[in-house]
């Protein structure tokens, strides 16, 4: 598991997360995978590109399981 950390901010949009962390390549990959049902946010198949997500919410995609939280 990760722990992906939003330090100074609130959230982070879903489409971001898997790019910045390097889960697909591109911003337009990550739409790709959201907007085809590949990405799970708290057990369930999220479709919007834009989705936000806060401390305590969890992200699977491709195997592998992220965590978000505030520090």
């Amino acid at each position: 598991m990760t722990i992906f950390d939003l330090n100074d901010h609130n959230h982070i949009q879903l489409n971001q997360l898997l790019k910045l962390l390097n889960l697909v390549e591109s911003g337009g990959e990550a739409n790709q995978v959201i907007t085809v049902g590949l990405a799970i946010v708290n057990g369930k198949t999220e479709l919007q590109k834009r989705k936000k997500l806060f401390p305590g919410d969890r992200v699977e995609f491709d195997g592998k399981v992220v965590e978000i939280v505030k520090s």
